[in-house]
Formats: C-alpha cells, sequence, structure tokens
C-alpha cells in the first residue's frame, strides 16, 4: 500500500548525500534535525523520515529535508552500501506493505 519514492539522483558532496526524489516530502519549508530524539518528536513526514534514516545508520549525524530533497551527513566516507541503504529507506518511506523481501521472516523452529 502506498507508492515507491523513486530516486532521480544520489550525489555525494563531501560528508552528504544529496538525494533527489519524484515525491514531495515537505511544503516549501525544510526541516533539519541534529539527533534521533529530535525526529522522534517531531509530527511531520520529515521528522518520520529523519527518524528512519538515524536508527538505520548510526553514523548519521544530520538530516535535512526540503521539497524533494533529503540531505544527509554522516561521520566516516559514503560507501556504496551505505548510499544504497539510504535510498532504499527513501524510496520505500510511502510504502506501507513493504515489499516481501524485506519483510523479516521467522527462523525456523
Amino acid at each position: 500500500m502506498g507508492q515507491r519514492i523513486e530516486i532521480e539522483s544520489a550525489v555525494v558532496v563531501d560528508d552528504s548525500l544529496i538525494v533527489t526524489t519524484n515525491r514531495s516530502l515537505t511544503g516549501t519549508d525544510g526541516e533539519g534535525f541534529d539527533s534521533v530524539n529530535e525526529a522522534r518528536d517531531g509530527g511531520t513526514f520529515a521528522a518520520k523520515l529523519t527518524y528512519d534514516l538515524f536508527e538505520m545508520d548510526k553514523a548519521i549525524r544530520r538530516v535535512y529535508v526540503t521539497s524533494n530533497v533529503v540531505i544527509v551527513t554522516r561521520d566516516g566516507t559514503w560507501t556504496t552500501q551505505a548510499k544504497d541503504a539510504t535510498a532504499h529507506v527513501v524510496e520505500e518511506f510511502f510504502l506501507y506493505y513493504p515489499a516481501a523481501q524485506d519483510v523479516a521472516q521467522p527462523s525456523p523452529a
């Protein structure tokens, strides 16, 4: 349920990943968050997306969301794995039911 967000580009500039999407995530005002606690207390789509990103990668230190752009700053270098994981969280943000391969399967008894 919901629609997958398409990533139009994901470009690394210094310690930030700039992700441009095909969907607006905020109004014209952007929102920035410096911690998982700050994002947890927010009640907006930007806060929820930021919370999900902070939970996914402990090296993230700031997220700024404005319109259809998400800027994620992290400690360390942006590996292919880190970029892909960040893009995956953004892509599936509006999905209520994750894809079958993303659902944790119970281990056999």
